[in-house]
């Protein structure tokens, strides 16, 4: 049986929507098609992924010792904003980072090409809001490529634009989401595009995500740099990048933040050779 749709709260950076944008359901019937897909982006009609139980959580992961630790509960100092601001987020007692609603996104120092990302993030215990106005954040790699943060717990919103997916892209497979307030976990491989000499597109980025522990995303494609009601496209750019933490108004919080290169052997070699001379 189709839920019955939940009225629609309009993503809360667009000023005004008018009413012909929105349809009876959570999306929108106006907006281009998804390229090799029968949906448009952020559609509607779209079905939403099917629910599965995670399990409860658990601490916090290990960290391996080759990772690049980015958050550990005590200092915000990998971090800036956009500005160059230092980070303004702030840090709790119980060893999270939490959004300071305003301050602006957070991006890391060191900049990241292919990886493997682990974050745990919290949505608010107390429920405000529905849809895209719900525990609202993204992980964006080189500062482009979003996997959205939402609390998706019995919260009706467009499909791809619920936790885990590539936001205006590709829903999860399933939702792995667990209930508001409850630390939950995303580990992320993601690939990064390459692109020729003349600027054109060699190889698409590709990301696999695992929500929980559950494998949400299996090395999907980006369409290009995550867009708002509108389909992505690429355009060429550095082969590093920031990881990107959103600030959406919503007063998340983050801990455990690490991440390990995934350069290949070659690429190694040519940076170490680098740093001896």
């Amino acid at each position: 049986m189709r839920p019955t749709p939940r009225p629609f709260v309009a993503f809360f950076v667009v000023a005004s929507i008018s009413s012909a944008a929105l349809a009876q359901g959570v999306g929108y019937t106006d907006t281009p098609m998804l390229p090799g897909q029968a949906w448009k982006v952020h559609d509607k009609d779209r079905p939403n992924p099917p629910v599965v139980d995670p399990g409860s959580a658990d601490a916090p992961a290990p960290v391996p010792s080759d990772a690049v630790v980015l958050f550990d509960g005590t200092s915000t100092d990998a971090w800036q904003h956009g500005d160059g601001r230092d980070a303004e987020w702030i840090v709790k007692e119980d060893g999270s980072m939490q959004v300071k609603p305003g301050s602006g996104d957070l991006l890391t120092r060191e900049h990241f090409g292919d990886c493997q990302l682990h974050i745990e993030w919290a949505t608010p215990k107390v429920v405000t809001g529905t849809g895209q106005g719900r525990g609202n954040s993204g992980v964006f790699f080189l500062g482009m490529y979003e996997v959205q943060i939402l609390d998706s717990y019995e919260n009706r919103t467009y499909a791809d634009g619920q936790a885990a997916a590539l936001y205006g892209q590709y829903p999860p497979m399933v939702n792995a989401s667990r209930g508001p307030g409850e630390w939950q976990s995303f580990d992320i491989i993601f690939e990064a595009p390459r692109f020729a000499r003349d600027g054109s597109l060699e190889k698409p980025a590709f990301v696999t995500v695992l929500h929980n522990g559950v494998v949400v995303q299996h090395r999907q494609e980006f369409l290009g740099r995550t867009a708002h009601r509108a389909v992505a496209s690429y355009s060429p750019h550095a082969p590093k990048g920031p990881i990107k933490l959103q600030d959406h108004g919503n007063p998340m919080r983050f801990r455990n933040i690490w991440v390990r290169s995934l350069a290949s052997a070659e690429e190694q070699a040519a940076t170490e050779t680098g740093r001896r001379h």
